[in-house]
Protein backbone atom coordinates (compact mmCIF):
# COMPACT_ATOMS: atom_id res chain seq x y z
CA UNK A 1 0.00 0.00 0.00
CA UNK A 2 1.20 3.41 -1.05
CA UNK A 3 2.09 5.53 2.30
CA UNK A 4 0.75 9.03 2.06
CA UNK A 5 2.82 12.00 3.22
CA UNK A 6 2.07 13.80 6.75
CA UNK A 7 0.52 16.36 5.02
CA UNK A 8 -1.90 14.83 2.81
CA UNK A 9 -3.31 12.93 5.87
CA UNK A 10 -3.73 15.74 7.75
CA UNK A 11 -5.29 17.64 4.86
CA UNK A 12 -7.57 14.85 5.10
CA UNK A 13 -8.58 14.29 8.20
CA UNK A 14 -9.39 18.20 8.59
CA UNK A 15 -11.05 18.46 5.34
CA UNK A 16 -13.09 15.69 6.35
CA UNK A 17 -14.16 17.29 9.64
CA UNK A 18 -15.01 20.59 7.99
CA UNK A 19 -17.05 19.07 5.01
CA UNK A 20 -18.86 17.00 8.15
CA UNK A 21 -19.71 20.76 9.34
CA UNK A 22 -20.67 21.99 6.08
CA UNK A 23 -23.38 18.72 6.04
CA UNK A 24 -24.42 19.10 9.45
CA UNK A 25 -25.56 22.75 8.69
CA UNK A 26 -27.01 21.47 5.08
CA UNK A 27 -29.10 18.70 7.20
CA UNK A 28 -30.28 21.81 9.80
CA UNK A 29 -31.21 24.36 7.21
CA UNK A 30 -33.52 21.72 5.31
CA UNK A 31 -35.04 20.62 8.27
CA UNK A 32 -36.07 24.11 9.07
CA UNK A 33 -33.68 23.87 12.78
CA UNK A 34 -32.38 26.94 14.55
CA UNK A 35 -29.46 27.33 12.63
CA UNK A 36 -28.23 29.03 16.24
CA UNK A 37 -28.94 26.01 18.79
CA UNK A 38 -27.84 23.09 16.50
CA UNK A 39 -25.73 23.21 12.93
CA UNK A 40 -23.16 25.38 13.93
CA UNK A 41 -23.01 26.16 17.75
CA UNK A 42 -23.90 22.63 18.97
CA UNK A 43 -21.50 20.89 16.36
CA UNK A 44 -18.63 23.53 16.97
CA UNK A 45 -18.75 23.23 20.85
CA UNK A 46 -18.90 19.25 20.48
CA UNK A 47 -16.10 19.87 17.85
CA UNK A 48 -14.00 22.19 19.93
CA UNK A 49 -14.48 20.52 23.05
CA UNK A 50 -13.48 16.36 21.53
CA UNK A 51 -10.27 18.67 19.82
CA UNK A 52 -8.97 20.12 23.39
CA UNK A 53 -9.21 16.77 25.27
CA UNK A 54 -7.18 14.88 22.30
CA UNK A 55 -4.59 17.53 22.30
CA UNK A 56 -4.34 17.30 26.14
CA UNK A 57 -3.64 13.95 26.10
CA UNK A 58 -1.25 13.88 23.01
CA UNK A 59 0.85 17.14 24.42
CA UNK A 60 0.74 15.82 28.42
CA UNK A 61 1.78 12.07 28.00
CA UNK A 62 4.31 12.88 24.95
CA UNK A 63 7.80 11.51 25.58
CA UNK A 64 6.46 9.87 28.66
CA UNK A 65 6.98 5.99 29.05
CA UNK A 66 4.10 4.36 29.54
CA UNK A 67 3.65 3.16 33.26
CA UNK A 68 5.93 5.11 34.90
CA UNK A 69 5.28 7.00 38.21
CA UNK A 70 5.08 10.05 36.71
CA UNK A 71 2.83 8.93 33.45
CA UNK A 72 0.44 7.59 35.54
CA UNK A 73 -0.21 11.19 37.83
CA UNK A 74 -0.26 12.95 34.71
CA UNK A 75 -2.71 10.71 33.32
CA UNK A 76 -5.06 11.12 36.20
CA UNK A 77 -4.75 14.78 35.73
CA UNK A 78 -5.55 14.23 32.47
CA UNK A 79 -8.45 12.26 32.33
CA UNK A 80 -9.89 14.94 35.14
CA UNK A 81 -9.23 17.77 33.15
CA UNK A 82 -10.96 15.97 29.92
CA UNK A 83 -14.23 14.82 32.14
CA UNK A 84 -14.20 17.80 32.99
CA UNK A 85 -14.67 19.75 29.54
CA UNK A 86 -16.79 16.69 28.87
CA UNK A 87 -19.25 17.40 31.50
CA UNK A 88 -19.77 20.93 30.88
CA UNK A 89 -20.17 19.99 27.43
CA UNK A 90 -23.43 17.63 28.38
CA UNK A 91 -24.65 20.61 30.51
CA UNK A 92 -24.50 23.11 27.55
CA UNK A 93 -25.87 21.25 24.62
CA UNK A 94 -28.38 18.95 27.04
CA UNK A 95 -30.56 16.01 25.73
CA UNK A 96 -28.68 13.69 24.15
CA UNK A 97 -25.43 15.13 25.22
CA UNK A 98 -26.51 14.52 28.89
CA UNK A 99 -27.93 10.88 28.09
CA UNK A 100 -24.59 10.09 26.97
CA UNK A 101 -22.54 10.87 29.95
CA UNK A 102 -25.79 9.48 32.30
CA UNK A 103 -24.38 6.14 31.12
CA UNK A 104 -20.41 7.35 31.58
CA UNK A 105 -21.41 7.52 34.85
CA UNK A 106 -22.81 4.13 35.25
CA UNK A 107 -19.85 2.27 34.24
CA UNK A 108 -18.05 1.64 37.69
CA UNK A 109 -14.95 -0.39 36.74
CA UNK A 110 -15.07 0.04 33.32
CA UNK A 111 -13.96 3.26 32.76
CA UNK A 112 -10.99 5.34 34.76
CA UNK A 113 -12.90 6.34 37.94
CA UNK A 114 -11.95 10.54 37.02
CA UNK A 115 -14.80 10.20 34.45
CA UNK A 116 -17.51 8.24 36.40
CA UNK A 117 -17.25 10.35 39.31
CA UNK A 118 -16.97 13.67 37.02
CA UNK A 119 -20.36 12.80 34.91
CA UNK A 120 -22.47 11.48 38.31
CA UNK A 121 -23.45 14.81 38.65
CA UNK A 122 -25.55 14.70 35.77
CA UNK A 123 -27.69 12.07 37.73
CA UNK A 124 -29.07 14.76 39.73
CA UNK A 125 -28.38 18.12 38.00
CA UNK A 126 -29.85 18.35 34.91
CA UNK A 127 -30.69 21.14 32.93
CA UNK A 128 -34.37 21.86 33.82
CA UNK A 129 -36.90 23.76 31.39
CA UNK A 130 -39.14 26.55 32.48
CA UNK A 131 -42.71 25.49 32.99
CA UNK A 132 -44.42 27.40 30.86
CA UNK A 133 -42.69 25.75 28.03
CA UNK A 134 -43.37 22.12 29.22
CA UNK A 135 -47.31 23.55 29.39
CA UNK A 136 -47.08 23.99 25.72
CA UNK A 137 -46.04 20.39 25.06
CA UNK A 138 -48.83 19.40 26.95
CA UNK A 139 -51.00 21.85 24.78
CA UNK A 140 -49.60 20.74 21.95
CA UNK A 141 -49.84 16.78 22.32
CA UNK A 142 -52.90 17.02 24.22
CA UNK A 143 -55.16 19.17 22.97
CA UNK A 144 -55.85 20.74 26.23
CA UNK A 145 -54.89 23.82 28.75
CA UNK A 146 -53.25 22.24 31.36
CA UNK A 147 -55.65 24.81 33.92
CA UNK A 148 -58.37 22.91 32.24
CA UNK A 149 -57.28 19.51 33.37
CA UNK A 150 -55.76 20.25 36.51
CA UNK A 151 -56.82 21.94 39.79
CA UNK A 152 -52.88 21.79 40.44
CA UNK A 153 -49.78 21.66 38.78
CA UNK A 154 -46.78 21.98 40.67
CA UNK A 155 -44.53 24.96 39.10
CA UNK A 156 -41.81 23.14 40.41
CA UNK A 157 -40.23 19.59 39.08
CA UNK A 158 -40.27 16.32 41.38
CA UNK A 159 -37.46 15.82 38.86
CA UNK A 160 -35.04 16.39 35.83
CA UNK A 161 -33.41 14.07 33.42
CA UNK A 162 -31.56 14.21 30.05
CA UNK A 163 -34.63 14.12 27.89
CA UNK A 164 -37.91 15.28 30.29
CA UNK A 165 -39.13 16.64 33.77
CA UNK A 166 -41.90 15.43 35.99
CA UNK A 167 -44.38 17.14 37.50
CA UNK A 168 -46.69 16.94 40.21
CA UNK A 169 -50.36 17.06 39.59
CA UNK A 170 -53.97 17.07 41.18
CA UNK A 171 -57.13 16.35 38.46
CA UNK A 172 -60.49 18.62 39.40
CA UNK A 173 -61.95 15.35 40.63
CA UNK A 174 -59.08 14.73 43.08
CA UNK A 175 -56.45 11.96 41.32
CA UNK A 176 -52.89 12.71 42.23
CA UNK A 177 -50.86 12.02 39.19
CA UNK A 178 -46.92 12.55 38.27
CA UNK A 179 -46.79 14.25 34.38
CA UNK A 180 -43.71 13.49 32.76
CA UNK A 181 -43.05 16.36 29.93
CA UNK A 182 -40.52 15.84 27.08
CA UNK A 183 -38.09 18.86 27.12
CA UNK A 184 -39.45 21.06 23.70
CA UNK A 185 -36.66 21.06 21.82
CA UNK A 186 -34.57 17.50 22.50
CA UNK A 187 -36.17 15.35 19.79
CA UNK A 188 -35.39 17.92 17.23
CA UNK A 189 -32.18 18.06 18.34
CA UNK A 190 -31.72 14.51 18.54
CA UNK A 191 -30.61 13.60 15.51
CA UNK A 192 -28.18 16.07 14.81
CA UNK A 193 -26.51 15.06 18.19
CA UNK A 194 -26.30 11.91 17.53
CA UNK A 195 -24.79 12.65 14.10
CA UNK A 196 -21.77 14.62 15.91
CA UNK A 197 -21.62 12.52 18.71
CA UNK A 198 -20.91 9.32 15.83
CA UNK A 199 -18.52 11.47 13.45
CA UNK A 200 -16.13 12.75 16.72
CA UNK A 201 -15.94 9.71 18.59
CA UNK A 202 -14.47 8.05 14.95
CA UNK A 203 -12.33 10.75 14.38
CA UNK A 204 -11.33 10.53 17.96
CA UNK A 205 -10.59 6.39 17.12
CA UNK A 206 -8.81 7.75 14.22
CA UNK A 207 -6.50 9.94 16.11
CA UNK A 208 -6.40 6.69 19.19
CA UNK A 209 -6.74 3.45 17.03
CA UNK A 210 -6.65 2.03 20.51
CA UNK A 211 -10.00 3.94 21.69
CA UNK A 212 -12.59 1.48 20.25
CA UNK A 213 -15.68 3.45 22.41
CA UNK A 214 -17.52 3.69 18.51
CA UNK A 215 -20.26 1.06 20.03
CA UNK A 216 -21.01 4.21 22.70
CA UNK A 217 -22.56 6.27 19.90
CA UNK A 218 -24.42 3.28 17.92
CA UNK A 219 -26.16 2.32 21.13
CA UNK A 220 -26.99 6.20 21.65
CA UNK A 221 -28.45 6.09 17.69
CA UNK A 222 -30.39 2.36 18.42
CA UNK A 223 -31.97 3.50 21.72
CA UNK A 224 -32.66 7.37 22.08
CA UNK A 225 -35.54 7.18 19.51
CA UNK A 226 -37.17 4.24 21.52
CA UNK A 227 -36.94 6.89 24.88
CA UNK A 228 -38.59 9.74 23.09
CA UNK A 229 -41.45 8.10 22.56
CA UNK A 230 -43.40 7.86 25.80
CA UNK A 231 -46.26 6.19 24.09
CA UNK A 232 -43.86 3.49 24.11
CA UNK A 233 -42.82 4.11 27.38
CA UNK A 234 -46.15 3.60 28.75
CA UNK A 235 -46.68 0.38 26.95
CA UNK A 236 -43.38 -0.86 28.99
CA UNK A 237 -45.36 0.04 32.08
CA UNK A 238 -48.07 -1.72 31.76
CA UNK A 239 -46.00 -4.89 30.07
CA UNK A 240 -43.74 -5.58 32.83
CA UNK A 241 -46.51 -4.71 35.67
CA UNK A 242 -48.08 -7.37 34.36
CA UNK A 243 -45.15 -9.99 33.61
CA UNK A 244 -44.00 -9.82 37.11
CA UNK A 245 -47.60 -9.31 38.92
CA UNK A 246 -46.49 -12.46 41.23
CA UNK A 247 -43.84 -10.07 43.54
CA UNK A 248 -46.29 -8.01 45.35
CA UNK A 249 -43.66 -6.09 46.76
CA UNK A 250 -43.10 -4.39 43.33
CA UNK A 251 -45.32 -1.30 42.19
CA UNK A 252 -45.45 0.09 38.62
CA UNK A 253 -47.56 3.49 38.55
CA UNK A 254 -50.22 3.37 36.49
CA UNK A 255 -51.32 5.24 33.04
CA UNK A 256 -53.02 7.21 32.38
CA UNK A 257 -53.54 7.41 28.61
CA UNK A 258 -56.44 9.77 28.43
CA UNK A 259 -53.32 12.18 29.27
CA UNK A 260 -50.63 10.31 26.92
CA UNK A 261 -48.93 10.87 24.15
CA UNK A 262 -45.53 10.69 22.31
CA UNK A 263 -43.89 13.65 24.51
CA UNK A 264 -46.36 13.77 27.14
CA UNK A 265 -46.57 10.58 29.96
CA UNK A 266 -48.63 10.80 32.74
CA UNK A 267 -49.08 8.03 35.42
CA UNK A 268 -50.47 7.91 39.18
CA UNK A 269 -48.09 9.63 41.42
CA UNK A 270 -46.09 7.15 43.55
CA UNK A 271 -45.09 7.83 47.29
CA UNK A 272 -41.58 6.90 48.57
CA UNK A 273 -37.84 8.02 48.84
CA UNK A 274 -34.85 6.77 46.77
CA UNK A 275 -33.06 3.77 47.07
CA UNK A 276 -29.80 4.61 48.14
CA UNK A 277 -31.71 7.02 50.96
CA UNK A 278 -30.60 5.03 53.91
CA UNK A 279 -31.54 7.81 55.75
CA UNK A 280 -34.91 7.61 54.65
CA UNK A 281 -35.13 3.54 55.10
CA UNK A 282 -34.28 4.28 58.87
CA UNK A 283 -36.77 6.84 59.28
CA UNK A 284 -39.64 4.53 58.65
CA UNK A 285 -38.46 1.46 59.47
CA UNK A 286 -37.40 -0.12 56.29
CA UNK A 287 -34.61 -3.00 56.48
CA UNK A 288 -32.13 -2.56 54.37
CA UNK A 289 -31.15 -6.06 53.34
CA UNK A 290 -34.90 -6.54 52.52
CA UNK A 291 -34.59 -4.25 49.69
CA UNK A 292 -31.36 -5.40 48.24
CA UNK A 293 -33.28 -8.39 48.44
CA UNK A 294 -35.98 -7.28 46.70
CA UNK A 295 -34.44 -5.27 43.62
CA UNK A 296 -31.86 -8.68 43.28
CA UNK A 297 -34.58 -11.03 43.08
CA UNK A 298 -36.71 -8.84 40.57
CA UNK A 299 -33.62 -8.51 38.18
CA UNK A 300 -32.70 -11.54 38.44
CA UNK A 301 -35.72 -12.48 37.24
CA UNK A 302 -36.19 -10.11 34.45
CA UNK A 303 -32.79 -11.25 33.21
CA UNK A 304 -32.10 -14.84 33.42
CA UNK A 305 -35.83 -15.85 33.42
CA UNK A 306 -37.63 -13.34 31.30
CA UNK A 307 -35.07 -11.98 29.39
CA UNK A 308 -37.06 -8.53 29.59
CA UNK A 309 -35.06 -5.66 31.50
CA UNK A 310 -35.19 -2.33 32.90
CA UNK A 311 -32.33 -0.93 32.15
CA UNK A 312 -32.52 2.46 33.91
CA UNK A 313 -32.40 1.19 37.66
CA UNK A 314 -30.39 4.22 38.75
CA UNK A 315 -31.36 5.67 42.55
CA UNK A 316 -33.85 8.00 41.14
CA UNK A 317 -35.57 5.12 39.37
CA UNK A 318 -36.34 3.30 41.70
CA UNK A 319 -38.13 4.10 45.33
CA UNK A 320 -38.82 2.38 48.58
CA UNK A 321 -41.61 2.65 50.97
CA UNK A 322 -43.21 0.54 53.87
CA UNK A 323 -46.86 -0.56 53.48
CA UNK A 324 -49.25 -2.31 55.41
CA UNK A 325 -47.89 -5.12 53.67
CA UNK A 326 -44.37 -4.54 54.05
CA UNK A 327 -41.46 -3.27 52.07
CA UNK A 328 -42.54 -2.08 48.96
CA UNK A 329 -40.50 -1.54 45.45
CA UNK A 330 -41.86 1.34 42.85
CA UNK A 331 -40.38 0.67 39.78
CA UNK A 332 -40.38 4.39 37.63
CA UNK A 333 -39.11 5.54 34.26
CA UNK A 334 -39.72 2.35 31.51
CA UNK A 335 -38.52 4.14 28.28
CA UNK A 336 -35.16 1.89 28.04
CA UNK A 337 -35.74 -2.38 28.14
CA UNK A 338 -33.58 -4.38 26.62
CA UNK A 339 -35.09 -8.03 24.96
CA UNK A 340 -32.76 -10.77 25.36
CA UNK A 341 -32.29 -13.47 23.04
CA UNK A 342 -32.98 -17.36 24.65
CA UNK A 343 -29.50 -17.88 23.16
CA UNK A 344 -28.02 -14.66 24.78
CA UNK A 345 -29.92 -15.31 27.98
CA UNK A 346 -29.26 -19.50 28.38
CA UNK A 347 -25.32 -18.34 27.47
CA UNK A 348 -25.60 -15.65 30.10
CA UNK A 349 -27.28 -18.36 32.60
CA UNK A 350 -24.22 -20.42 31.69
CA UNK A 351 -21.95 -18.05 32.69
CA UNK A 352 -22.90 -17.14 35.85
CA UNK A 353 -23.48 -20.28 36.86
CA UNK A 354 -19.57 -20.86 36.24
CA UNK A 355 -18.54 -17.92 37.86
CA UNK A 356 -20.93 -19.03 41.19
CA UNK A 357 -19.02 -22.05 41.26
CA UNK A 358 -15.79 -20.89 39.99
CA UNK A 359 -15.64 -23.54 37.13
CA UNK A 360 -12.55 -21.65 35.14
CA UNK A 361 -13.50 -23.95 32.23
CA UNK A 362 -17.04 -22.99 31.67
CA UNK A 363 -16.54 -19.31 32.38
CA UNK A 364 -13.60 -19.63 29.15
CA UNK A 365 -16.38 -21.07 27.04
CA UNK A 366 -19.31 -18.97 27.74
CA UNK A 367 -17.10 -16.04 27.36
CA UNK A 368 -16.10 -17.12 24.15
CA UNK A 369 -19.55 -17.77 23.22
CA UNK A 370 -19.55 -13.49 23.49
CA UNK A 371 -16.70 -12.53 21.06
CA UNK A 372 -14.51 -11.88 24.14
CA UNK A 373 -11.48 -14.60 23.23
CA UNK A 374 -8.01 -14.59 24.78
CA UNK A 375 -9.46 -11.42 27.44
CA UNK A 376 -12.09 -13.77 29.47
CA UNK A 377 -10.44 -13.07 32.16
CA UNK A 378 -10.80 -9.50 32.11
CA UNK A 379 -14.14 -9.92 31.32
CA UNK A 380 -15.22 -11.90 34.66
CA UNK A 381 -13.55 -9.00 36.53
CA UNK A 382 -15.71 -6.17 34.84
CA UNK A 383 -19.01 -9.16 34.78
CA UNK A 384 -18.43 -9.50 38.56
CA UNK A 385 -16.37 -6.56 39.78
CA UNK A 386 -14.05 -9.05 41.91
CA UNK A 387 -10.45 -9.70 41.33
CA UNK A 388 -9.08 -12.72 39.32
CA UNK A 389 -7.94 -14.06 42.40
CA UNK A 390 -11.45 -13.86 44.05
CA UNK A 391 -12.99 -15.08 40.84
CA UNK A 392 -10.74 -17.93 40.50
CA UNK A 393 -11.19 -18.86 44.47
CA UNK A 394 -15.36 -18.49 44.25
CA UNK A 395 -16.85 -14.22 44.23
CA UNK A 396 -19.42 -15.94 47.12
CA UNK A 397 -16.64 -16.70 49.44
CA UNK A 398 -15.04 -13.76 50.32
CA UNK A 399 -16.45 -10.40 51.19
CA UNK A 400 -15.92 -7.36 48.99
CA UNK A 401 -13.44 -5.09 50.70
CA UNK A 402 -11.98 -1.57 49.87
CA UNK A 403 -8.87 -2.89 49.16
CA UNK A 404 -10.73 -4.76 46.22
CA UNK A 405 -12.24 -1.76 44.83
CA UNK A 406 -9.47 0.47 44.94
CA UNK A 407 -7.82 -2.29 42.58
CA UNK A 408 -10.87 -2.48 39.95
CA UNK A 409 -10.55 0.78 40.19
CA UNK A 410 -7.03 1.24 39.09
CA UNK A 411 -7.48 -1.55 37.28
CA UNK A 412 -9.70 0.10 34.48
CA UNK A 413 -7.28 3.21 34.30
CA UNK A 414 -4.46 0.69 33.79
CA UNK A 415 -6.40 -1.60 31.21
CA UNK A 416 -8.74 1.08 29.47
CA UNK A 417 -7.12 -0.15 26.10
CA UNK A 418 -8.46 -4.01 27.05
CA UNK A 419 -11.63 -2.86 28.80
CA UNK A 420 -12.57 -0.71 24.91
CA UNK A 421 -11.53 -3.62 23.14
CA UNK A 422 -14.24 -5.80 24.97
CA UNK A 423 -16.81 -3.24 24.95
CA UNK A 424 -16.99 -3.38 21.10
CA UNK A 425 -16.63 -6.60 20.90
CA UNK A 426 -19.23 -7.97 22.82
CA UNK A 427 -22.75 -8.79 21.51
CA UNK A 428 -24.84 -5.27 21.80
CA UNK A 429 -27.42 -6.63 23.76
CA UNK A 430 -24.76 -7.15 26.58
CA UNK A 431 -23.81 -3.50 26.79
CA UNK A 432 -27.31 -2.92 28.69
CA UNK A 433 -26.66 -5.75 30.63
CA UNK A 434 -23.50 -4.36 32.00
CA UNK A 435 -24.67 -0.86 32.46
CA UNK A 436 -27.61 -2.08 34.64
CA UNK A 437 -25.23 -4.56 36.55
CA UNK A 438 -23.22 -1.56 37.37
CA UNK A 439 -25.81 0.38 38.67
CA UNK A 440 -27.34 -2.07 40.87
CA UNK A 441 -23.92 -2.59 42.25
CA UNK A 442 -23.60 0.52 43.06
CA UNK A 443 -26.92 0.67 44.99
CA UNK A 444 -25.71 -2.27 46.75
CA UNK A 445 -22.85 -0.59 47.92
CA UNK A 446 -24.52 2.69 49.36
CA UNK A 447 -26.80 0.04 51.27
CA UNK A 448 -23.59 -2.22 52.13
CA UNK A 449 -25.48 -5.60 50.88
CA UNK A 450 -22.55 -6.32 48.30
CA UNK A 451 -21.80 -9.80 46.97
CA UNK A 452 -23.83 -12.09 49.79
CA UNK A 453 -24.58 -15.46 49.27
CA UNK A 454 -28.33 -14.82 49.53
CA UNK A 455 -27.58 -12.66 46.37
CA UNK A 456 -26.11 -16.12 44.35
CA UNK A 457 -28.94 -18.68 45.78
CA UNK A 458 -31.40 -16.13 44.17
CA UNK A 459 -29.11 -15.96 40.98
CA UNK A 460 -28.49 -19.84 40.88
CA UNK A 461 -32.50 -20.62 41.23
CA UNK A 462 -33.26 -18.17 38.69
CA UNK A 463 -30.46 -19.53 36.26
CA UNK A 464 -31.33 -23.33 37.09
CA UNK A 465 -35.23 -22.33 36.08
CA UNK A 466 -34.41 -20.71 32.70
CA UNK A 467 -32.04 -23.45 31.46
CA UNK A 468 -34.92 -25.98 32.67
CA UNK A 469 -37.29 -23.80 30.86
CA UNK A 470 -35.73 -23.58 27.65
CA UNK A 471 -34.76 -27.41 28.14
CA UNK A 472 -38.01 -28.38 28.34
CA UNK A 473 -39.31 -26.21 25.52
CA UNK A 474 -36.91 -28.24 23.09
CA UNK A 475 -37.38 -31.57 24.78
CA UNK A 476 -39.61 -33.89 22.26
CA UNK A 477 -41.43 -36.68 23.90
CA UNK A 478 -43.13 -37.46 27.50
CA UNK A 479 -40.07 -38.96 29.11
CA UNK A 480 -37.43 -36.23 27.91
CA UNK A 481 -40.02 -33.58 29.36
CA UNK A 482 -40.42 -35.78 32.72
CA UNK A 483 -36.30 -36.14 32.66
CA UNK A 484 -36.28 -32.60 32.60
CA UNK A 485 -38.56 -31.45 35.17
CA UNK A 486 -37.39 -34.04 37.60
CA UNK A 487 -33.52 -32.85 36.82
CA UNK A 488 -34.55 -28.71 37.42
CA UNK A 489 -36.08 -30.07 40.35
CA UNK A 490 -33.49 -32.05 42.19
CA UNK A 491 -30.89 -28.81 41.11
CA UNK A 492 -33.49 -26.67 43.06
CA UNK A 493 -33.81 -28.96 45.57
CA UNK A 494 -29.49 -28.84 46.36
CA UNK A 495 -29.93 -24.84 46.48
CA UNK A 496 -32.14 -24.89 48.98
CA UNK A 497 -30.86 -27.32 50.93
CA UNK A 498 -27.84 -25.41 50.67
CA UNK A 499 -29.53 -22.21 51.94
CA UNK A 500 -30.94 -24.14 54.63
CA UNK A 501 -27.38 -25.04 55.55
CA UNK A 502 -26.31 -21.31 56.17
CA UNK A 503 -29.24 -20.39 57.87
CA UNK A 504 -28.50 -22.97 60.58
CA UNK A 505 -23.95 -22.26 60.09
CA UNK A 506 -25.46 -18.11 60.87
CA UNK A 507 -28.13 -18.89 63.74
CA UNK A 508 -25.75 -21.47 65.45
CA UNK A 509 -22.76 -18.87 65.00
CA UNK A 510 -25.01 -16.01 66.69
CA UNK A 511 -25.89 -18.51 69.21
CA UNK A 512 -22.12 -19.25 70.00
CA UNK A 513 -21.46 -15.55 69.56
CA UNK A 514 -24.23 -14.76 72.57
CA UNK A 515 -23.09 -17.12 74.69
CA UNK A 516 -19.57 -16.14 74.90
CA UNK A 517 -20.23 -12.55 74.81
CA UNK A 518 -19.51 -11.00 78.46
CA UNK A 519 -21.67 -8.08 79.36
CA UNK A 520 -20.03 -4.94 80.14
CA UNK A 521 -20.50 -3.07 83.47
CA UNK A 522 -20.08 -0.11 84.74
CA UNK A 523 -17.02 -0.18 87.57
Amino acid sequence: MTMLPRKVKQVLKYGTLAGATLGAGYVVKNNDWEISTIGAVRFGRAALTVARVVVDYKWSLRNLEPGTEQYLKLKSEVHTRSAEHLRNLCFVNGGAFIKVGQHLATLDYLLPQEYVQTMKVLHSNAPQSPVEDLMKVFEEDIGKKVEDVFEYFSPEPLGTASLAQVHRARTKDGRDLAVKIQHPKVKAHSYVDIKTMEFLIRQVHWVFPDFQYVWLAEETRRNLPKELDFVREGEHCERVAKMFEHFKFLKVPRVHWELTSGRVLTMEYCEGGQVNDREYMTRHGINVNDVASKLGKLYSEMIFVNGYVHCDPHPGNVLVNKTSAGTQIVLLDHGLYQTLTDDFRINYCKLWISLIHADLKGIEKYSNNLNVGKLYPLFACMLTARSWENVTGGIDKKPVTEAENQELSDNAGMYMIQISEVLNSIPRQMLLIMKTNDVLRGIESILHSRASASSFINMSRCCIRAMGQHKLKHSSGFVKAFKTRLYTQWLLLKVDLYSLYLWISSSYLMKLMKRNSVPVTAS
